[in-house]
């Protein structure tokens, strides 16, 4: 990673490249990157048929703003395209309450990664036998919950949570339930062209049983072997924001040489193969995600010849698109608050400095950590107005104490954006809102849905009484503590209004 918690010069760390040339039009929304509603009307961002200044004045900033209509598109867009396999959505991409119903409706299934994450989903009325619960720790009590509810998969990721599995299973089956169906989670020794942090197939990580230490297929006969245990077949996961299909083929030819092995050790064919997914999303105008429709006709190929190589019928699949269904529809509103000009030296021409604005903005780390984790690349805009002015060399920063809270790491912006303007950063709807924090005591904005001109709060925005019933002293107004002069403001500030 580059960051430094000093910054780069004190960490002996090279500066980050530069923004390249500055574009012909700096209000540009490239379809590839912006949600499918987002025009610009008058010189005004519009998403979903609302005017972002409207928005913003409306629910204040930050605000994440999600186009329905593309957020829909995009998980009916997977469901056709992999028409006879499940489609998994990822909670922890971003779920509340309205995106549950959303995904049932639309058919397809879903995935959770905690207890938590499951209670939600079920208390939507998310059916249960389309949810699997993923992790790497699932305690006994998310294990429960799992059984009770009777959800459709179980993904098995160390021996001691087979062990863990087998009594919670062994009493259902005694009280005349089925048993548990699961899914053993391969390690198929496979990195993906992707960062280091988001790569989860190479040996020496958290997740899943190793293929090649045989770990997998001695998971697998083991829970072959246990009758309340229904093992339905395999998962693989090869890593996130993947952008070609070689990584999911190659993957592919040696999950399927598992689902051959199992069989030639115990007499059982396997009915499931779940592929994963992490299928990439354009941040950049430069990125260039594949297609739903090429991806499932590659997978279907690859999978179909090695089955047939094995004299194996071929499983029924299922892919989680993760990020790609939830990512490009959503864009974040910020208030912009101060511009700092910093010299950076020359810049090529004698005498001439080049220098950055440091555009500081009434959000940063707590609503996006995603630059700061991952490096991650994102884009914005002038969101308000369109300007004519000359481009500036600009670096999006958030308002917390630490120099890596950072939102776009270098981007040209009009050089004549003030205090007071919105800025529209693209493809927020993965990993922001679900990673959020109360860093500096900042909250958690809300979502709102828009949707032919109609704008529904989701999620509402988290109240500083909200984080105050979380503290014993705060919330108990211990009788020698002093009031406080004046009630707890509801917003942050900066909040546009």
């Amino acid at each position: 990673m580059r960051a430094h918690p000093a910054g780069p010069l004190h960490g002996g760390l090279a500066q980050p490249t530069a923004a390249g040339a500055p574009p012909a039009d700096l209000g540009v929304l490239d379809p590839q990157v912006w949600p499918g509603s987002a025009e610009r009307v008058d010189g005004e961002l519009h998403l979903g048929g609302r005017a972002v200044t409207d928005l913003a004045r409306e629910h204040g900033t930050p605000l994440f703003v999600l186009d329905e209509a593309d957020f829909r598109g995009r998980a009916a867009g997977f469901a056709a395209a992999f028409d006879g396999a499940d489609v998994h959505y990822a909670s922890k991409a971003f779920l509340c309450g309205q995106v549950a119903r959303w995904i049932a409706e639309d058919g397809l299934h879903l995935d959770a990664c905690s207890g938590n994450e499951l209670s939600l989903a079920l208390a939507a009325g998310f059916p249960a036998q389309r949810i699997a619960l993923h992790g790497n720790n699932k305690s006994l009590v998310e294990l429960a919950l799992a059984v009770d509810a009777g959800i459709g998969r179980i993904v098995l990721d160390s021996f001691d949570e087979i062990e863990r599995l087998i009594p919670l299973a062994a009493a259902r089956v005694e009280s005349g339930g089925a048993p548990v169906a699961v899914l053993i989670r391969a390690t198929v020794g496979i990195e993906a062209h992707t960062h280091e942090f988001i790569a989860t197939a190479h040996e020496d990580q958290k997740f899943g049983f190793s293929l090649a230490t045989g770990d997998a297929l001695a998971a697998a006969v083991r829970v072959i072997r246990e009758p309340a245990l229904a093992l339905a077949g395999i998962h693989s996961h090869i890593g996130s924001q993947i952008f070609d299909t070689a990584g999911f083929e190659a993957a592919a030819h040696r999950v399927v040489g598992l689902l051959g092995q199992v069989r030639q050790a115990t007499g059982e064919v396997l009915g499931e193969l779940n592929l994963g997914g992490g299928f990439g999303i354009a941040y950049l105008a430069e990125d260039d995600p594949v297609a739903p429709a090429d991806v499932a006709a590659r997978l279907r190929a690859v999978v179909a010849a090695e089955c047939a190589a094995l004299d194996l019928p071929v499983p029924r699949l299922a892919v989680e698109p993760g990020r790609a269904v939830a990512g490009p529809g959503t864009v974040t509103l910020y208030e912009i608050g101060t511009i700092k000009p910093v010299r950076l030296g020359a810049s090529g021409a004698p005498g001439t400095p080049l220098v950055r604005n440091y555009v500081s903005v009434d959000g940063g780390m707590s609503d996006n950590i995603r630059t700061a984790l991952y490096d991650a690349s994102y884009t914005c805009v002038l969101a308000n107005r369109t300007s004519d002015a000359a481009p500036a060399l600009c670096r999006v920063v958030g308002k917390h104490c630490e120099s890596g809270d950072i939102l776009v790491r270098d981007l040209w912006l009009p050089s004549d954006v003030q205090a007071g303007d919105l800025l529209a950063v693209a493809a927020t709807g993965a990993y922001c809102w679900s990673m959020a924090s109360n860093y500096n005591y900042l909250l958690k904005p809300p979502v709102v849905a828009v949707r032919e001109g109609t704008a529904t709060e989701i999620v509402r925005r988290q109240t500083l009484a909200d984080v105050f019933a979380l503290d014993a002293v705060l919330a108990g107004r211990a009788a020698d503590s002093p009031a406080p002069s004046q009630p707890a403001p509801e917003h942050p500030v900066g909040v546009h209004s």
